[in-house]
């Protein structure tokens, strides 16, 4: 029987991804301090893709809201790894933890931040920044964020997170993981229900 020719063309494609998904090496999980957890959301990966994807795609919500800016980073480290590791979330689009992936490189080297850093530091030294820049000041600021920079660096990154630089691979690789969740909901939901 021949493949029909929008699938035969999204075949190589889905092969790729998979090749791709499988040669990255795997994380470990991820936890929110009480700071990451969501108000009303209710599940905090639900609540990252929503909160992340607005940010990103609104990018105005973000101009000279450095505590936002810090969120909406530490949103995008943790939907990278909760999503990559499967579990409940193995229903979503392959391709969306790759784009995170490639979504987190961009903003790392476009901040300065290292590189190297584990996943669970670069959300704990970035919601720490956004609650010190509410509250505790610029210098603690500094002192939350100076782990995930580069050496020297943490008044240039703060200085980053006040006029965000454009940051497209996150701006789609989250509003891909909110389309992946509404059609994962639209796909749970009872058939009477859709419309």
């Amino acid at each position: 029987m021949p493949v029909p020719r929008r699938l035969a063309l999204l075949l190589p494609l889905s092969a790729c991804a998979q090749g791709v998904t499988a040669s990255l090496p795997a994380e470990q999980a991820v936890t929110l301090p009480p700071a990451g957890l969501p108000q009303g959301a209710g599940d905090p990966t639900r609540g990252a893709i929503l909160a992340s994807s607005y940010a990103f795609g609104t990018p105005g919500v973000l101009a000279g809201n450095p505590a936002a800016a810090a969120e909406a980073l530490a949103q995008l480290e943790y939907l990278t790894v909760e999503l990559g590791l499967g579990g409940p979330w193995r229903d979503m689009d392959p391709l969306v933890p790759l784009e995170l992936r490639q979504a987190r490189a961009e903003a790392r080297a476009a901040l300065g931040l290292r590189a190297d850093a584990t996943p669970q530091l670069a959300v704990d030294a970035l919601y720490g920044t956004a609650t010190a820049l509410r509250g505790a000041g610029p210098d603690a600021a500094r002192q939350a964020i100076a782990p995930l920079a580069q050496p020297g660096t943490a008044p240039a990154v703060l200085a980053r997170l006040s006029d965000l630089p454009p940051l497209p691979r996150a701006a789609a690789a989250t509003a891909r993981a909110r389309s992946a969740l509404n059609r994962r909901d639209s796909d749970r939901r009872p058939p009477y229900f859709r419309f």
